[in-house]
């Protein structure tokens, strides 16, 4: 979570653009404070023949996928027919969703509908969620016919992915390895353009940082998150953010060395120059360091007032 960073996209909302021989990408059209420049739905199998296997990451939503209005909108945004279009002349084995926040799996229903592929890959999962993101609130309608556990592979022409459980921004975040060129699909766990928001009770700051050690010994070649750009340098950026998230829980003890706190007062010492949109999530992720500084035994609460114990 960041302020916008300047990153002109290269396709336009709908467009399908290659990667790598293996790799391709569609953005939805759901632009937004946390999703950048919108979700990145990614097709992976090679052009091998007329009904060759291909496999769908993040098909994302179904709709906007922002919040748009009371009830938030969720329809209507053509992005399935965009995968379509991009899939014609080939069968879609799976589709893959990394994790069940609303712009990452709706639309997993109807192009399993359109397609009679099969939905793989994270658990299902529920919550009534009770953080700022609105456009990331937990798809409940989610379904899938089959979940992978950590190590578990899919296969199809020409590629093999294989689940990697990255539990932290949401208990059941998977990414997907593919062995064939070292790429990993991150999902929401790593992103370049922001750091990931860990929002408790579902987020868990504690299993984000054992999930960002876990890729930093890992070899892969390159990450394709589900937001912002590819990340080239893979170890250098994990590493970056897993001193960043000390270098947070260093601040926060800092603020509570001057005294009792409360969240929204250092969410405002703390995030100098945030975007006002962006300040109920930076409060949740300072929630999220603070319960795992709790479960610690660093610090304690009362009232919603946090002091070291």
């Amino acid at each position: 979570m960041s302020e916008e960073k300047p990153w002109p996209d290269t396709i336009r909302a709908g467009d399908c653009e290659q990667h790598e021989p293996l790799v391709r990408r569609v953005l939805a059209p759901n632009p937004s404070p946390y999703t950048f420049t919108g979700t990145q739905t990614w097709i992976v199998g090679g052009n091998v023949g007329a009904g060759a296997d291909v496999a769908v990451i993040d098909p994302g939503p179904t709709g906007s996928g922002m919040s748009v209005g009371d009830p938030p909108d969720a329809n209507g945004a053509g992005h399935v027919d965009a995968i379509l279009r991009a899939v014609e002349g080939q069968r879609v084995a799976a589709i893959l969703c990394t994790h069940t926040h609303r712009d990452h799996s709706p639309a997993a229903a109807p192009l399993s509908e359109a397609t009679g592929a099969p939905i793989i890959g994270c658990a299902p999962l529920s919550l009534k969620d009770d953080g700022p993101r609105a456009d990331s609130a937990f798809d409940p309608d989610y379904a899938p016919d089959r979940v992978l556990a950590d190590g578990e592979r899919i296969s199809g022409d020409g590629w093999t992915l294989e689940a990697v459980a990255t539990p932290g921004h949401t208990s059941n975040h998977l990414c997907f390895a593919l062995v064939e060129s070292g790429a990993l699909f991150t999902g929401d766990h790593v992103m370049s353009w922001s750091t990931s928001v860990v929002s408790p009770p579902d987020g868990d700051m504690a299993a984000y940082m054992a999930s960002l050690s876990k890729l930093y010994e890992r070899d892969d070649r390159i990450y394709y998150p589900a937001h912002g750009p590819a990340v080239t340098k893979p170890r250098q950026l994990v590493r970056g953010m897993l001193g960043h998230r000390k270098q947070r829980e260093r601040q926060i003890l800092r603020e509570l060395e001057k005294g009792t706190a409360v969240i929204p007062v250092m969410v405002q010492h703390m995030y100098k120059g945030l975007d006002p949109r962006l300040t109920g999530a930076a409060g949740r992720s300072v929630l999220a360091h603070l319960l795992d500084l709790r479960a610690r035994g660093v610090v304690r609460d009362h009232d919603e007032e946090w002091e070291l114990a």
